[in-house]
């Protein structure tokens, strides 16, 4: 390993800016799961298919979150950090103005693909910025207040949501776009200046495939980050059907997605916070996925309640998965800087694209087993899986990052 050094940014600026494009992501990440029932509707989907039809638009935009994150994680560490975040904010903010306008379901779907692709990027380069401007201490600290600020941008989808998905769409779009002229503040990453002028290789995303250790880290990483979208992508947007298999009546899904959001921004700060009090990035992910486990227990026994309880177990759930800044710090500690942004774009996505298999599956095994019990039987294989990954990693609270692979 070869040691590096240095960096432009003022860390303040870099986090500030972070957190403002993550709050973009979210929101438009996340919007979908907030109007998917009135946008579908609007154009013509029967209600015996709103699930059907709401399960393959995630699963059209995930696809497009794996490529972008494996397209713009190389280019990344090829090109740069600055050059691939304007253009997937330029990407998906375009996209998002775009599927205002829809009329087709298959327009909706192309829009939606075309639409992760530039998402992709945007968490992975900016926490790779963060995780490369501050201190080895205070880093997790960073990494959280990116996510927990933007985690936000989901009260702000929901509200806007209650213009019309349309107009929810539109001001994705514009807010992306707005967010391009605060680039201007930051500057390129320190330590991948350094290693432009270096011989080495960087962005080979074979790399992680090709070496047995680097291949354990790659794959652990990934699976420590899935129980996060088995709780969104199942739980938390297909909450009206599990409302109703559960007798609770009619679930708001937007609210109860603006909710979990909230409870996911405290979730972060929560998790940063107590893995820089036990001095481990392993122990505090541990404590969120114990308790992610027992709060799905809880949702999954939620007969008869009320639906204000429901709303407070979804909180509780965002909470639980707030560990997803912390997770995507590890992935960032865990590598080299002539790879580093590669491995931070590209397991988080696909982390997010493992939502395509889950609710195949899920979608599989209902008809014979019912939706809960398809769904307790995919979340037990995710979170026994997670346990695994944390337990295969090394514990990097205090890493030096200055290094090339």
């Amino acid at each position: 390993m070869n040691k590096l050094s240095g960096t432009q940014n003022p860390f303040h600026i870099v986090v500030v800016v972070a957190a403002l494009g993550y709050f973009v992501d979210i929101y438009d990440l996340i919007l979908f799961s907030i109007v998917r029932v009135p946008s579908l509707r609007d154009i013509g989907i029967h209600e015996d298919q709103l699930k059907a039809s709401g399960i393959f638009l995630i699963q059209m935009q995930m696809a497009g979150m794996i490529a972008g994150g494996i397209v713009w994680g190389i280019l990344g560490d090829k090109r740069g950090r600055l050059s691939v975040l304007f253009f997937t904010i330029l990407l998906y903010s375009l996209a998002n103005l775009a599927n205002g306008f829809v009329h087709t379901f298959q327009q909706y779907a192309w829009l939606r693909v075309i639409a992760g692709f530039g998402l992709a990027g945007e968490l992975g380069i900016g926490i790779t910025l963060v995780s490369e401007v501050m201190s080895k201490e205070s880093r997790a600290i960073g990494t959280s207040l990116v996510s927990g600020v933007g985690i936000a941008g989901a009260a702000l989808a929901f509200a806007f949501a209650e213009w019309g998905w349309k107009q929810a769409y539109w001001a994705g779009g514009l807010l992306g776009l707005l967010l391009l002229g605060f680039r201007v503040y930051v500057q390129e990453s320190g330590m991948f200046e350094k290693i432009k002028k270096e011989a080495g290789k960087r962005g080979d995303f074979f790399c992680f495939f090709t070496d047995k250790e680097r291949f354990r880290k790659y794959i652990s990483c990934i699976l420590i980050g899935i129980p996060v979208w088995f709780v969104i992508g199942i739980l938390v947007t297909f909450s009206k059907e599990f409302a109703e298999y559960l007798g609770l009546g009619t679930v708001n899904v937007g609210k109860g997605v603006m909710i979990h959001y909230m409870g996911a921004a405290c979730g972060s700060l929560l998790t940063g916070w107590l893995s820089q009090v036990l001095h481990s990035r392993k122990k505090a992910i541990a404590c969120a996925l114990i308790t992610l486990t027992l709060v799905t227990a809880g949702y999954f026994s939620a007969f008869g309640v009320s639906l204000n309880v429901f709303y407070f177990i979804l909180f509780i759930l965002g909470i639980s998965q707030g560990y997803w800044a912390v997770f995507i710090t590890v992935a960032a500690e865990q590598f080299g800087t002539n790879i580093r942004s590669t491995a931070t774009t590209t397991i988080p996505n696909f982390v997010r694209g493992s939502t395509v298999l889950m609710t195949f599956f899920w979608g599989e095994l209902s008809p014979s087993h019912g939706i809960l019990k398809a769904a307790l039987a995919i979340g037990l294989v995710v979170v026994v899986l997670a346990f695994l990954g944390l337990y295969n990693l090394r514990e990097t609270y205090g890493k030096e990052l200055d290094y090339t692979e």
